[in-house]
């Protein structure tokens, strides 16, 4: 696995690339943390957050990669792998930013369609 410096030099590179106007009223930035984070639905721990967008309360508007959650889902990976995946991820919390900008919830709503795929495939394994 890369380290947490090898990763946020691949998060800015990715970030950078993207068009300005992403950037709009997300005052907090993107923070890349050491934790891993495990989604509270989860069953079984297979189930990780790679990302999250914030919005509102005292710290405004930021977007937060979990460094951890990368290091156990691919943790095995090469550099171009977790790149691509980063730029996903990081691409899927602008959307939510964007959506949230312009009083959508379109990626929300799927967010919860795949929620509930991934939890009715777990409960017809049990």
């Amino acid at each position: 696995m890369l380290t947490i410096e090898e990763m946020e030099e691949i998060l800015n590179e990715v970030a950078e690339g993207l068009p300005e106007v992403f950037y709009k009223e997300l005052n907090g930035g993107i923070l890349l943390l050491p934790e891993s984070r495990m989604h509270p639905k989860s069953i079984g721990d297979d189930l990780f957050i790679m990302g999250e967008y914030h919005r509102g309360g005292s710290q405004g508007r930021y977007i937060v990669i979990y460094y951890g959650s990368f290091a156990q889902v691919y943790g095995h990976a090469d550099r171009s792998v977790i790149k691509r995946r980063l730029e996903e991820t990081l691409k899927h919390e602008f959307t939510h930013h964007l959506e949230s900008l312009a009083g959508e919830r379109g990626l929300e709503k799927q967010d919860e369609r795949d929620m509930n795929r991934y939890l009715s495939r777990k409960v017809r394994r049990t």
